[in-house]
């Protein structure tokens, strides 16, 4: 069974934005590395409701799991919150920094309650461990 990994805002800039905190490695080329060892699809979006409209699809489409790493959204957004509350398929948080060592703002994720698991500040290694999570 395959798994959906859904990336949120800025998550496409990730090797060229910040990367004092994200690293000089683009989140793509390194899916893509996973993808040898691992059966997932990547999504990603800027939008929240694209997000929300990819989750509850998501949702009736037999996957395993979904990781998500909702940037931004994870501290503003109750509608993800509450798609994630509202389907089946288990979802695991994920962060390549530890939010709870940035700014005060990040330190509450709203989607957090609302998921399997949580997997935060391994840098791009998040994805692999939520990947392994699933998988196992």
């Amino acid at each position: 069974m395959k798994v959906l990994v859904i990336n949120g805002p800025n998550l496409n800039l990730v090797g060229t934005r910040k990367t004092e905190v994200y690293g000089n490695e683009s989140l793509s080329d390194y899916l893509i590395s996973l993808q040898s060892k691992y059966d997932f699809e990547v999504y990603q979006s800027n939008v929240e409701g694209e997000l929300i409209n990819r989750l509850q699809k998501a949702d009736t489409e037999n996957y395993k799991g979904i990781l998500i790493n909702a940037g931004g959204y994870t501290h503003t957004s109750v509608a993800i919150s509450d798609c994630i509350e509202a389907i089946e398929t288990p979802v695991i948080e994920i962060h390549i920094s530890n939010i709870f060592d940035r700014e005060d703002f990040r330190n509450k994720s709203l989607i957090s309650k609302n998921c399997t698991g949580h997997i935060t500040g391994f840098g791009l290694k998040s994805y692999e461990l939520g990947l392994k999570a699933l998988f196992s």
